[in-house]
């Protein structure tokens, strides 16, 4: 039983620091963007952009600018400013999830 405990554990260890190194490959990180930022904004996003509180919404403007400014100069953040892995939270993705959940509620209604 001890090892698979420990197989277990070192697994989600590994599996760990490879998203660390997938995110920080992905490059995004090095713009100042969250993994949010970076969503396709399709109508479901849109809806949940508007659904942001203000200072949320400012932020996320802010970041994308600085990294269209940075990415137009070719030119990256200081690596002490760059977005860390453990800091970045997913501020638009509950938003999302309530959308499209919303609209199969809906539509649900609709068949009715």
């Amino acid at each position: 039983m001890d090892i698979y405990y420990i197989s277990v554990s070192a697994t989600g260890r590994l599996l760990s620091g490879f998203r660390k190194w997938y995110y920080n490959a992905a490059g995004f990180n090095k713009l100042g963007l969250m993994r949010d930022d970076t969503m396709y904004e399709d109508d479901d996003v849109k809806e949940a952009l508007k659904r942001l509180p203000e200072s949320v919404y400012n932020d996320r403007m802010f970041r994308i600018k600085r990294a269209l400014d940075l990415s137009m100069k070719q030119q990256v953040l200081p690596k002490d400013q760059w977005t860390k892995y453990e800091e970045d939270g997913n501020y638009l993705t509950p938003y999302v999830k309530e959308v499209i959940r919303e609209k199969k509620e809906k539509a649900e209604w609709n068949k009715k």
